[in-house]
């Protein structure tokens, strides 16, 4: 058997074993097997595979990095000077949301965590309000809804044990998360924030499903907004999900979505982000990593979260604050985020202002 043909046969395994990787991502509970053009723009990202992701997960861990009780993880990088020096960014006092709720309406990318209802107290029997007292329900992950995951909500399996960041217990009831809750995390967050508009730096009004965010998107964007992410920072990543679906309607974005391929872990690792968000779920959506297992289907979520320490924003609202950076030609700003200490709870909603 030549050289030649033992490189060839290589090539087409890798080739296979990444079709199989998308077919297992859209079996996994997500629907059926995904659109042929979405699949054909996640192949341009370079080949990973699982056992690639497993090994990342003892190579770019962060466990211990803050002592052996710390539950803050990447948040720790947001020390006293780096918001003193953020708090510059705030010059000419104009605000912004960089979040948005739940959707009552039932769509094809909510409801996927429970129907969210808004009702009123002291209804009449025709529902009329007597009093101005309402109260909601929702699932705090739904697809509509910007949300901070807390750093339990991804556990590795470890000795017959589901374990969380910094090796904890996920410990994991009714009650919820008993470390690395939302309520472990601190009151919030007041840092550099940098918008990497990849719409706006690939000349198009949104990113198709599929479509693969690579370390040379964000090297280019860094070029491009004459930028550098560097530790502590808050890097929000645009695909323009929003305005995708104002202008062709919802779709099911955890299973189609363009994202943060997993290739580009080592790099945020490097540096040494506070938090990592995105207007849809922030990885590439399917993965295009080839295994089995939730660990191949989110590896972004996987590494960050349970590996590095580095809480997740998903379904961020940027279009308000990519309006205002591109009319200042400045995608650097001010940022607060303000976390909900639910006991126990899985995430927060994304109470975040961007101020430039």
């Amino acid at each position: 058997m030549t050289q030649r043909f033992i490189a060839a046969l290589a090539v087409v395994i890798v080739v296979l074993a990444v079709g199989a990787g998308l077919r297992v991502a859209g079996a996994q509970g997500r629907g059926p097997a995904v659109d042929p053009a979405v699949a054909a723009r996640v192949r341009t990202a370079p080949p990973l595979t699982i056992e690639q992701v497993n090994r990342w997960e003892t190579e770019l861990s962060n466990w211990g990095k803050w002592g052996p009780d710390d539950e803050g993880g990447s948040l720790n990088y947001v020390t006293p000077a780096k918001t003193k020096d953020a708090m510059k960014l705030a010059r000419d006092g104009v605000v912004v949301s960089l979040s948005r709720f739940a959707s009552v309406e039932k769509a094809a990318d909510n409801f996927n965590f429970g129907e969210t209802k808004h009702w009123f107290w002291l209804a009449d029997p025709q529902g009329v309000p007597r009093a101005a007292l309402d109260g909601v329900t929702y699932g705090i992950h739904d697809s509509t809804n910007s949300h901070l995951d807390a750093l339990c909500h991804y556990a590795l399996p470890r000795d017959g044990r589901n374990v969380v960041f910094n090796n904890h217990p996920q410990n994991l009831d009714k009650e919820g998360c008993h470390q690395n809750g939302i309520d472990r995390m601190g009151p919030g967050v007041v840092t550099r924030a940098i918008l990497v508009d990849l719409p706006l730096l690939k000349k198009v009004p949104y990113l198709e499903p599929g479509t693969p965010v690579l370390v040379s998107d964000l090297e280019a964007w860094e070029k491009f907004a004459n930028v550098k992410i560097g530790q502590g920072d808050m890097l929000l990543v645009r695909t323009g999900r929003w305005a995708r679906r104002d202008a062709l309607g919802a779709w099911n974005i955890s299973r189609e979505a363009a994202g943060v391929h997993g290739s580009v872990a080592p790099w945020l690792k490097e540096r040494g982000i506070s938090i990592l968000g995105g207007d849809g779920v922030n990885d590439l959506q399917p993965s295009g990593v080839a295994g089995q297992g939730e660990a191949a289907n989110r590896p972004i979520h996987t590494l960050m979260i349970a590996v590095l320490g580095v809480p997740l924003v998903d379904n961020a609202y940027l279009e308000d604050a990519a309006r205002e950076a591109a009319a200042r030609r400045r995608w650097e700003f001010l940022a607060t985020v303000q976390i909900t200490r639910l006991e126990h709870g899985t995430a927060s909603n994304f109470n975040a202002l961007g101020i430039f």
